[in-house]
């Protein structure tokens, strides 16, 4: 027992008689690591774009919220009314008539 596992640190496996059934495990074996490697990175990358386009849409929406509350407070009829007074406009005192066309 003793020598086999000196026998394996020493590396004599990779140069015995039938140690290309060997040599084909540990280049398989490292193909698999490869890609394993490979593979674990693409994940990775994956993952950090995903956080990076997620912080993204929270940015977009912040400021579609901001627009959307600028845009209402815009169209208040009192806020309307204080830029036409600034132009020199005034509100009419006499309401619109209606005026009705007949054929």
């Amino acid at each position: 027992m003793k020598q086999t596992v000196y026998d394996i640190l020493k590396g004599k496996f990779l140069i015995a008689d039938d140690a290309m059934k060997n040599w084909r495990m540990l280049l398989f074996l490292s193909f698999l690591a490869i890609v394993m490697i490979a593979s674990s990175h693409n994940a990775e990358s994956k993952v950090h774009e995903i956080a990076h386009l997620n912080d993204e849409v929270r940015e977009l929406r912040t400021q579609f919220v901001d627009g959307k509350t600028e845009l209402m407070r815009l169209k208040m009829e009192s806020s309307i009314i204080k830029k036409m007074t600034q132009e020199g406009l005034k509100r009419p005192t006499t309401p619109p008539q209606k005026i009705i066309v007949k054929n």
